[in-house]
């Protein structure tokens, strides 16, 4: 029987798979992977699910021809199944069922195994293709962590992970994609140059003849710490919940574990040597880490209209990312698409760091090993839906060129309204008033009277004076948040406070300097200049009208004497009592300190009204060691300002670190892991 066409290109796919992952794996065995985890696990699930049975699949590694000779295993050295999120982890959990579970870090190094006759150290071999790997004993003898005498008669084998730690990584070696790269490729080095770089850390053994010896998974480490191996930190727990828990925590704490390591490893407390055995073991689990970054394909992109700017969106393959599924990405701008080349159908890499919006950032390396057959070029908008007119490609910013437009129009009203704060003032009353012409530029918002909006559906007279009162108060504004208001393309507050303080500090300044002045500005390119400054005097006579309305100020060019906040930086979590964060926000500037939404390396403060809660951004400020401090604290330093640098050198308030898993039991660790728990 003839195939159908979905067959044949099923059947096309599964060929291409198979060809990428032998080639992948005989990279990777060999020390040079071309492909991080996350990539290679896609177009290993891909496979899995097309076709379950393929060779490949049972196939662990690579042969190697490269001159070492050939060890085989004492018990074969095979894959671990993988839990990528919760839920797979549970459904492991509830097939395999056990009274106890040993958890350990999944150490991201190259596997060894050492064999040992009477207690001495016969042969190290490396993981190869599960069955048979390359002998380099000489090498590993020179690493860190290798016994060559047990002071026993031990018969068997005993596994490790070769590592480098990410300090000697930084020092020597990188011109190594990553840390395993740089263990992987060294330690098969025939002359064993820089294998004293290298270290081995174990987590299992085995007897030669008696699958008994050990009583279980517990007893077996503590027997190698006795021997003088170090081992990875180990827990032990009896509800998966627990699990879970753990292995968030200790991600959020990886990086300042000395070693990379990419999940945890998870098996039965009691030993099963007949499951180890098995190509793909049964009872043990790598439950790996949220990804920060993914590899998806590209399958769409649709263009979101903010104002007069038309965004990119890149519409992938659904993949898991940071604890949530993606299936939409920023592309930011047409010249991002085309310095990456991107098509429709490319394989991409997704990042979404810290709590950004998922972005996509460039080709993933497989996208080269993929034909170009059945991609497609993106297609651009060329009008705008809204007035008909041409769009304007600028390179980094797809736009209406129309100032009249009145999506453009009706977004700047939205922007100022957002950056005054004026809450009460919701997008769907500022629709409704555009729609009726009553507000058709900021200053109209000035013009307003409750009775007005008493006219408008649900809108009750004490509602439309709250609103009222909320638009006329008085606020005087720093430039930088003024001008950012008039929602000039691609201009925010952040840019325009560069072009104040570079000397540009007044409103009559920024009118008479020239787009190339303010493009010397450190940081600013002639295209965001050029839109400086014609937005500014496109917007002139509408600036003047919100300032002649007697509501809004433009405060004064800070002076040494009014900066005493000048080079300290604060970023507020959770909702304060005494004003909103924006005011809070605006204080700090008035002061000459900076806002940050962020908490990063360089930050003065973290403000909060909860300092003991254990938000990301408290635990990322308390690992960094910066300053955690209250409402109270921070309304002092307002107050006092002179007092800030007392409260910085103070240093950090710790938040409460949640403490040992009660339900979890620890055994020892060794010196590479000793502090990082």
């Amino acid at each position: 029987m003839a195939k159908t066409k979905e067959q044949t290109k099923t059947d096309t796919r599964i060929a291409a798979l198979e060809r990428l992952i032998r080639g992948y794996q005989e990279s990777y065995y060999n020390g040079e992977a071309e492909i991080s985890d996350a990539e290679f696990d896609i177009l290993w699930d891909e496979l899995k699910e097309l076709h379950p049975s393929s060779p490949v699949l049972a196939k662990v590694g690579a042969d190697n021809t490269d001159g070492f000779p050939k060890v085989r295993h004492i018990i074969p050295m095979g894959s671990q199944d993988k839990a990528a999120n919760p839920e797979e982890f549970r459904a492991w959990a509830a097939k395999t069922p056990a009274d106890s579970y040993v958890v350990q870090y999944k150490l991201d190094g190259a596997s060894l195994e050492l064999q040992y006759e009477k207690g001495r150290l016969a042969r190290a071999v490396t993981r190869g293709d599960g069955i048979i790997g390359d002998d380099i004993t000489q090498n590993a003898l020179k690493m860190k962590g290798v016994v060559a005498d047990l002071k026993t008669d031990f018969t068997g084998g005993i596994r490790g992970e070769v590592l480098m730690t990410r300090e000697i990584w930084r020092k020597k070696y990188q011109d190594k994609a990553n840390t395993r790269n740089a263990a992987n490729g060294i330690m098969r080095r025939k002359d064993g140059a820089g294998c004293e770089d290298l270290k081995l850390i174990t987590y299992d053994a085995s007897v030669s003849g008696n699958d008994g010896y050990f009583p279980d998974e517990i007893a077996k480490l503590a027997w190698l710490t006795e021997r003088g191996f170090e081992t990875s930190p180990t827990k032990e727990f009896s509800d998966p919940e627990d699990i879970i828990a753990y292995r968030q925590s200790v991600s959020d704490k990886r990086k300042t574990i000395p070693v990379d390591i990419d999940g945890l490893v998870i098996k039965d407390r009691r030993t099963d040597m007949a499951d180890l055995r098995r190509a793909r073991p049964e009872r043990q689990i790598a439950f790996k880490f949220e990804l920060e970054a993914a590899v998806s394909i590209l399958r769409r992109v649709e263009w979101s209209e903010s104002g007069a700017t038309y965004t990119p969106i890149g519409i992938v393959d659904p993949v898991r990312l940071a604890g949530t599924t993606v299936q939409r990405a920023n592309l930011n701008n047409p010249d991002m698409i085309r310095a990456m080349g991107l098509k429709i159908g490319s394989a991409v890499t997704i990042v979404k760091r810290g709590e950004i919006i998922p972005k996509i950032e460039g080709l993933s390396p497989m996208d080269a090993q993929e034909p170009d057959s059945g991609k497609t070029d993106i297609e651009f908008p060329e009008t705008c839906e809204t007035c008909g007119t041409a769009l304007t490609d600028g390179g980094t910013r797809l736009y209406c060129p129309n100032p009249d437009c009145p999506k453009r129009l009706l977004h700047r009203v939205e922007k100022w309204v957002n950056v005054l704060d004026i809450r009460e003032l919701g997008e769907k009353l500022i629709r409704q008033l555009y729609d009726k012409n009553r507000v058709r530029r900021i200053a109209d918002l000035y013009t307003l009277t409750a009775a007005e909006l008493g006219e408008f559906e649900r809108m009750g007279e004490l509602s439309a004076a709250k609103v009222i009162r909320h638009i006329r108060t008085p606020r005087s504004l720093s430039l930088a948040a003024f001008v950012a208001g008039f929602d000039l393309e691609g201009v925010g507050e952040t840019i325009m406070e560069k072009v104040t303080s570079a000397g540009f500090d007044t409103l009559e300044k920024l009118r008479a300097a020239p787009a190339e002045a303010i493009a010397d500005v450190y940081g600013l390119g002639e295209i965001t200049a050029k839109t400086i400054a014609d937005g500014i005097a496109d917007t002139a006579p509408e600036m003047d009208a919100v300032l002649a309305a007697g509501v809004i100020t433009i405060a004064d060019p800070p002076s040494a004497d009014t900066q005493p906040l000048r080079g300290y930086s604060f970023c507020f979590t959770g909702e304060l009592t005494a004003m909103k964060r924006s005011e809070g926000e605006e204080k700090v500037k008035a002061l000459g300190g900076s806002a940050k939404s962020a908490v990063v390396k360089d930050l003065s403060f973290l403000v909060t009204n909860d300092p003991e809660s254990g938000s990301s951004k408290n635990r990322k400020a308390a690992d960094l060691g910066i300053p955690i401090i209250d409402e109270s604290v921070f309304l002092d330093i307002l107050a006092h300002p002179e007092k800030v640098s007392d409260y910085a050198a103070a240093g950090a308030k710790s938040p409460g670190g949640g403490g040992k898993n009660k339900k979890g039991k620890e055994t020892a660790q060794g010196d590479l892991f000793s502090g990082s728990e």
